[in-house]
């Protein structure tokens, strides 16, 4: 079917076409937005349970795209991202009907080394420095339990190295930042995130991330594990879970991995009914296909770790009793089995020596970074313009 579609969503290819961005609402569903544009809602049933889990995955004020037809005003093609590297891509075959499949994201991937003297404070001069609020952001947070920011003083040095997507002409997901430097009076502060567990480490492999997971039930196996996007060479589509899959029996008693805020209580699309709960440093978890909450949580409720939320169930699209969970980080979904295995504050053994090694480049970057003058990524010298040809 993929070679008979040949459409270039973001270009005028269809002389009486016109794209239109909008900001998914909160509230909003895939089924409402299939009804309010008239798609059939087989095109949703007819879905793989996988496929109805990350059609799910949609949150509220993410930025799509829509190509309209300007005769009519009606939908002709959809591009709504699930992910930093998945999109729902909603369009009409050769006998005109619609069809929704699950394709990569495009973008660009920049990694950049830059230093900075302070002027004003950490947050503000790397946003004036880069423009990139998120990157601000994510520098306190990494140094946040290992770095007085009120002892800087000015002309003390920042240094980082991280990576960023960019794409339609703007900054696309959350950056990582690979290693930072601190210069406080001389002395030198780093932090570097671990690749293995997506946590912060000092240059002594010491934990600067104090949250802690746990596993949130009994469970007798792990019926599906957590993937990215990956390409099946059977269905020629590509796949990914963005959770683990628990398999236990109906009833069994679910907890919070940590403690933190409930924001979410209610179905969740093919999730079904779902609890999300926001933990300190950038984190959230989500418990999916629960069979029942507990009365006593509401939107709001701050729970501790262990603290009961709900019971396993088979509710929304799921094919037998378990429970589908999920961390994120920043927004972005992280394996849980290698967040709740590190229980540690130090690395130690081949884990250290490892650590030590991949962090040794970029501490030599830093460095390097303080004797030249590398200007800020600027979004114009890349090519954005982005094509889909399916």
């Amino acid at each position: 079917m993929k070679h008979i579609i040949a459409l270039l969503l973001f270009t005028n290819f269809l002389y009486s076409s016109y794209v239109e961005e909008q900001v998914w609402w909160k509230g909003e569903t895939l089924l409402t937005f299939f009804e309010k544009h008239h798609i059939p809602l087989n095109v949703y049933f007819d879905l793989s349970k996988t496929d109805k889990e990350l059609c799910s995955e949609i949150s509220a004020g993410v930025k799509f795209q829509k190509l309209v037809n300007e005769k009519d005003s009606k939908l002709e093609q959809a591009l709504i991202p699930i992910s930093e590297e998945m999109q729902l891509h909603i369009f009409k075959d050769e006998n005109k009907n619609f069809v929704l499949d699950i394709i990569p994201i495009e973008y660009k991937e920049v990694t950049q080394t830059i230093s900075i003297p302070i002027k004003n404070s950490p947050y503000e001069d790397i946003r004036i420095h880069t423009k990139n609020k998120l990157l601000a952001n994510e520098f306190l947070l990494a140094f946040k339990k290992s770095v007085n920011f009120r002892k800087l003083q000015k002309d003390d040095i920042i240094s980082i190295k991280y990576t960023q997507k960019v794409r339609h002409g703007r900054y696309f997901g959350n950056p990582k930042i690979l290693g930072a430097s601190v210069q406080v009076r001389g002395k030198e502060h780093y932090i570097f995130q671990n690749p293995d567990d997506n946590r912060y480490y000092d240059d002594n492999a010491r934990s600067l991330t104090s949250i802690l997971f746990k596993v949130p039930l009994r469970y007798k196996r792990i019926s599906s594990k957590f993937t990215y996007k990956r390409f099946h060479p059977i269905l020629k589509r590509y796949r990914a879970h963005l959770g683990v899959d628990y398999a236990a029996p109906t009833g069994r008693k679910v907890v919070a991995t940590a403690e933190g805020k409930v924001i979410h209580k209610g179905r969740k699309g093919g999730y079904g009914k779902t609890i999300m709960i926001k933990h300190k440093n950038g984190y959230k978890s989500l418990y999916a296909h629960l069979n029942s909450y507990n009365n006593k949580l509401k939107i709001g409720s701050w729970v501790k770790q262990g603290d009961f939320i709900g019971r396993v169930g088979t509710t929304g699209r799921s094919t037998g009793p378990h429970l589908h969970f999920s961390i994120y980080k920043n927004g972005r979904a992280v394996d849980p089995q290698k967040v709740i295995t590190v229980t540690k504050t130090k690395l130690q053994g081949d884990k250290r020596q490892k650590f030590l090694s991949y962090i040794n480049g970029i501490k030599q970057d830093l460095l390097a970074s303080r004797n030249k003058e590398e200007k800020p990524l600027k979004l114009e010298d890349f090519d954005l313009n982005y094509k889909i040809s399916l």
